[in-house]
């Protein structure tokens, strides 16, 4: 700026030198009045805002201090009231835990601590709010020992294996001077952490031994706070000192945290000899001076503008310089628009790329859906002839009304291929438009009638276990049911080499609906490739492997799972879990 204060543009006109010196002259005033009002208003704001935010410091640490006091105590006299707990004393003298669990469970939402726990003796866990502690041994930890020692609840700081700090209180339990046990119970002091973490101090707590055991920042814990605090390189720590040498704004900077200045406040804690310490920035001050600061800049800003504004009227001899300028942007626009072209041409070759590799994706889809459409037309068709069999023999036994049945079973399984390809026609577009509620129930006696025929040419025992009350389901019957045909017919086709062959069917109610459809043949040997497209176990000829995949993505589009595994007893077992039809979204249904 100083370059353009000091120097005069050419005039092609007769210069007149005392419009030149005025300007220099005001252009000079101004920006020494700019300096000195953004100099002292700085020194000024600085200072209030600075005040202004260390007793906010000290407020809020005062107020944090007292949280973790409140917590502290509130916490200190659980365990005297738990260790004359009647029910917790029986169940220590009679060996009988059943109900401790329970009980401990249902206290911590009472007395809002983080975890209860309940040593015999020994040191072993026999009961505690989290199960997955019962039977460890704490014989050897720190709170268990101090309590044995101490006649009164007992404070103890243990320091994890993941760097983290567990505060708990424990006190023995005795009846007649006999010890019974000892009860701990977890303070959850990590809270405050996440909850300082909202703000923007940094905040630690040390020991009576100075380590901290608190604190927003993790890698602090376990340090005392200078070496907690020393996290910088010698080269980084150079060019912070020389970010603050040339700091315009002058604050002071009492400890250097993450590379920014900032004001450290330390008080003492009532409570084991602990302190806190909080680490607050200066970010708020800079954001209230600069913002000052840049309403006086830009009202200077727009003073100079004006001023230079004049001044440039006198530059009309740089227009040549602008025209020599325009002519080398023309060249540069010529050859932008070569290189647009370029980029067309590769674009029109990549767009053909794309229309061969989708052409050939649809050829790909087109012969999984031929396929598949193959698949499960067949079991429709092997059963109408069947029924052709059967209502030509009833015919020929003069038994018209019995074979007029045999061909409404058949009229039914052209309706059931249509709505096949109607629904393999679907495959591409995840709906639920068909959706209703349904009973499951029906659906198995539905496949179990579709596969009536197969189940007469052989000597294959079916047993159902099936509740009485209906298994509502939010779904499309006709897919469920392909889905059970599938799962029989893979059944039946496994027990083929059994002696005795048996397919079980069960349906179950819980959180989910489940059908159960088992066998006593050889099992699957390889899982993982079950629901994989065209994976097959049968000779060739006898299956195409699609079945599995194609009931696997039914029962996914009606929000459940299939699953496979092998019983215990061999054979293989096929579930089926779909979510249960509540009654609110039955009524929603039943609105609609």
């Amino acid at each position: 700026m100083g370059d353009e204060t000091t120097h005069t543009l050419p005039d092609p006109r007769p210069p007149r030198p005392g419009v030149s010196i005025r300007a220099r002259l005001v252009l000079i005033a101004l920006i020494s009045l700019a300096v000195a009002v953004v100099y002292i208003s700085n020194q000024l704001l600085t200072e209030r805002y600075t005040e202004t935010t260390r007793n906010r410091a000290e407020l809020r640490v005062a107020l944090y201090s007292g949280n973790l006091i409140s917590e502290l105590q509130r916490n200190s006299v659980v365990p005297l009231l738990l260790s004359r707990d009647p029910a917790l004393i029986s169940a220590l003298n009679t060996s009988d835990y059943s109900q401790s669990t329970a009980r401990l469970i249902s206290y911590l939402d009472e007395i809002e601590a983080a975890s209860l726990l309940l040593l015999d003796r020994d040191g072993r866990a026999v009961a505690a709010s989290n199960r997955e502690t019962l039977g460890s041994q704490h014989r050897t930890d720190p709170y268990f020992v101090s309590a044995l020692r101490s006649n009164d609840t007992v404070f103890t700081t243990v320091q994890t294996e993941a760097g983290q700090y567990a505060f708990t209180y424990s006190r023995k339990i005795e009846q007649a001077g006999n010890l019974l046990g000892v009860i701990v119970v977890g303070v959850d002091l990590r809270k405050f952490e996440d909850s300082w973490a909202g703000i923007s101090d940094a905040v630690l707590v040390t020991d009576s031994e100075g380590n901290v055991i608190l604190a927003t920042e993790s890698r602090w814990r376990g340090k005392p706070e200078g070496e907690a605090l020393a996290t910088v390189s010698a080269p980084e720590a150079i060019r912070r000192s020389a970010r603050q040498a040339i700091d315009w704004s002058g604050l002071p900077a009492e400890v250097l945290y993450l590379g920014e200045a900032v004001m450290r406040h330390e008080t003492r804690v009532p409570f084991q000899g602990w302190r806190m310490t909080s680490f607050t920035s200066y970010a708020s001050v800079r954001e209230k001076v600069n913002t000052v600061l840049s309403l006086e800049i830009m009202t200077f800003a727009m003073l100079l503008s004006l001023l230079f504004y004049v001044i440039s009227r006198r530059a009309q001899w740089r227009s040549a310089e602008f025209a020599q300028e325009s002519a080398e942007l023309r060249q540069l626009n010529l050859a932008l628009q070569r290189e647009i072209a370029e980029r067309k041409r590769a674009e029109e070759n990549l767009q053909v790329a794309e229309q061969t590799l989708a052409q050939s994706s649809k050829l790909a889809a087109l012969g999984e859906m031929s396929a598949a459409v193959s698949h499960e037309l067949n079991q429709p068709l092997a059963a109408m002839k069947t029924y052709l069999a059967g209502a030509r023999l009833l015919l020929q036994r003069k038994r018209p009304d019995e074979a007029l049945s045999s061909f409404q079973r058949i009229d039914d399984l052209i309706g059931r291929m249509g709505a096949i390809t109607r629904q393999l026609k679907s495959y591409a577009r995840k709906g639920g438009d068909s959706f209703e509620p349904m009973d499951v129930r029906d659906c198995v006696s539905s496949a179990l009638s579709m596969m009536e025929p197969q189940l007469k040419r052989r000597e294959v025992r079916i047993t159902r276990n099936i509740p009485r009350d209906p298994v509502m389901v939010m779904g499309d019957r006709l897919r469920l049911e392909q889905v059970l045909i599938n799962l029989l017919r893979n059944a039946l086709d496994a027990t083929k080499s059994v002696e005795m062959p048996q397919v079980d069917i069960i349906v179950s109610l819980g959180d989910y609906a489940l059908i159960t459809v088992r066998d006593n043949g050889n099992g699957v040997d390889d899982l993982d490739s079950l629901f994989e497209p065209f994976y097959t176990t049968k000779a060739p000829g006898d299956g195409v492997g699609l079945g599995l995949a194609i009931s696997s993505g039914i029962v996914s589009d009606l929000g459940g799972r299939l699953i496979a595994r092998n019983g215990q007893d061999g054979g293989a077992v096929f579930e089926v879990e779909l979510p249960i039809l509540k009654e609110e979204d039955a009524d929603i249904e039943a609105a609609e």
